[in-house]
């Protein structure tokens, strides 16, 4: 599902403007990457968890010519799925 259709499913089912939908929506994603950007973890009950895990550095080989690569560490972004959205799943 894209943004644009998120925005008009919620606006028709709360009848408002998909305008005043589509900001509150950019707002509640600037607020959660700002918290993830400072490393807090997000919960979203009935829904599932975000938060930023750090991947270790490491050495590679790249397939195509052979040599050693480098990779640094970084943050990802992981996502656990509440239980009651993991059994809804499961049900379909």
């Amino acid at each position: 599902m894209l943004k644009k259709e998120l925005v008009n499913e919620v606006s028709t089912d709360l009848d408002l403007s998909k305008h005043d939908v589509g900001s509150a929506l950019d707002i509640m994603l600037a607020t959660m990457e700002e918290a993830l950007r400072n490393e807090r973890r997000i919960e979203l009950r009935g829904f599932g968890s975000f938060a930023v895990r750090k991947r270790k550095a490491r050495s590679t080989k790249n397939p195509k010519t052979g040599t050693i690569m480098n990779i640094p560490e970084r943050k990802t972004i992981h996502f656990t799925m509440s239980k009651s959205l993991k059994e809804a799943l499961i049900k379909d």
